[in-house]
């Protein structure tokens, strides 16, 4: 009898088998909501989902720090004893990565574009998404674009991106617009809805999220900066980001900015000669609380663009190199003779310490800082399925997602008590470390989390002897 074939489930047209990175070698917009998240770049703390630099073309945009949430209360359809009251949810902070390209006036969308080329790669390697690409504008003018993007695992609050602009065969007008765009609250020009927000019904989607949520609080530019500050309206947390823009030309060009509460923009204009590359970069910078004043945050965001300023941004990325290459000497499995199986384990290794390595003082998602996915929610896989990874390669970050259970330990006592039981009770979902679950049966009738979370305990310390 003949062995059964095994056919690869993914088109290794688009996507071939490479052992250390994951490369899409056209574009396809039909399945944007998977390659958001094939694609996204995190360190824990700060996540970037894979949209595309230019902003239109998305399933659902998404900029997430792990732990930033607002509140809402849940409705039942009849109240009983013990039922959560207060639902939490992730908030969709304000989004940097949009760097929106024009030649002769033209945007480049690339669900319509002539693209002649197209490849983008997100490596285990460096840590760092490229892109790629030659573009034939309806005038017939040939543009090479590329850009990289990354999260900074060295640095826990810094995000760095930079896009290239090449006129390949002639002269044209060429605009960049730089944003960050608060699309929690906020619409942007094209004012395009989500595809996710008519995907039907889906128990692992957010929750949709009412009113106002990011309060403004800061908002200011000068120098190449731009800043925003929120306050979340009812959990009361708090919020800046900042970028710094810089442009590298020997074509003349002429700078625009403006800033609103939702929409902070800088706008480099260029008369872009035929072959010389224009490269546009910007340093973002992320800070939250749990009530500091945004202009204390502000503060702490000078503070992390100053130092890049100071080393370069060559730097952050020769770091990202170095982090991963201690990463992957402690934690690799290789697995010889099967590119596509090595491929695999690697990239969900990446992705495993992309959602914890910098969740120092929160807990691990269960989307990790890729979506929105669950609300957010830390649930009892971080300690089965996170947890012995981390134990036997990076301890240090096992013991911080065991720290941050041990700071919820007094709302676990509570609950128990609620529920007239002894000791502690840790919740089913939360992300505050109060229970989020508004489905009894399957929230506060599941009582195995406490156990996942000794098993977790005991095992860290019989591995590390901590």
């Amino acid at each position: 009898m003949k062995p059964a074939t095994t056919v690869d489930p993914i088109d290794r047209t688009r996507f071939p088998a490479d052992p250390w990175a994951l490369r899409e070698t056209r574009y396809d917009g039909s399945d944007l909501g998977k390659t958001e998240t094939l694609f996204a770049v995190g360190n824990g703390y700060l996540g970037l989902r894979g949209n595309v630099e230019e902003g239109r073309d998305s399933y659902a945009h998404g900029t997430f720090v792990n732990g930033l949430h607002e509140v809402w209360p849940i409705h039942h359809a009849e109240e009983a004893y013990g039922f959560a009251k207060i639902g939490q949810t992730i908030v969709n902070a304000p989004d940097a990565k949009i760097l929106r390209l024009y030649v002769d006036d033209e945007p480049l969308l690339l669900s319509v574009a002539d693209l002649e080329q197209y490849e983008r790669t997100l490596s285990f390697r460096d840590g760092v998404l490229t892109r790629e690409l030659v573009w034939r504008t309806p005038s017939g003018k040939h543009v090479q674009i590329r850009s990289r993007r990354l999260v900074s695992f060295a640095e826990r609050h810094l995000a760095v991106m930079d896009y290239e602009v090449t006129l390949l065969d002639s002269d044209a007008p060429v605009t960049v617009s730089c944003q960050i765009l608060n699309r929690q609250d906020g619409q942007d020009e094209y004012h395009v809805k989500s595809a996710a927000m008519g995907a039907g019904f889906d128990p692992r989607r957010a929750a949709n999220l009412s009113g106002r949520i990011l309060q403004p609080a800061v908002a200011w530019e000068g120098d190449g900066r731009s800043v925003l500050g929120y306050r979340v309206t009812a959990s009361g947390m708090t919020l800046a980001v900042a970028a710094d823009h810089s442009i590298e030309t020997s074509d003349s060009y002429e700078i625009h900015t403006s800033i609103e509460d939702d929409v902070a923009k800088q706008v480099f204009r260029l008369a872009a000669t035929r072959g010389t590359t224009t490269r546009i970069t910007k340093v973002v910078s992320y800070h939250t609380s749990r009530g500091v004043p945004p202009r204390e945050l502000v503060d702490r965001c000078r503070r992390t663009l100053d130092r890049v300023k100071t080393s370069g941004v060559e730097a952050v990325f020769a770091q990202q190199r170095a982090w991963l290459d201690d990463f992957w000497a402690r934690s690799d499995v290789e697995i010889a003779g099967q590119p596509e199986l090595q491929q695999a384990v690697r990239w969900n290794l990446f992705h495993l310490i992309q959602a914890s390595a910098r969740a120092e003082g929160t807990g691990v998602p269960a989307k990790g800082v890729t979506g929105s996915g669950y609300d957010g929610h830390y649930f009892w896989d971080t300690e089965i399925y996170v947890l012995p990874f981390l134990t036997y390669t990076s301890p240090d970050y096992a013991r911080n997602a065991l720290r941050f259970r041990y700071t919820l330990l007094d709302a676990a006592r509570r609950r128990a008590a609620e529920l007239n039981q002894r000791g502690a009770l840790y919740p089913w979902r939360t992300i505050n470390g109060e229970e989020a679950s508004a489905y009894y049966a399957a929230g506060t009738a599941q009582y195995h989390i406490d156990a996942d979370i000794a098993h977790a305990v005991s095992q860290y310390v019989s591995a590390s002897g901590d």
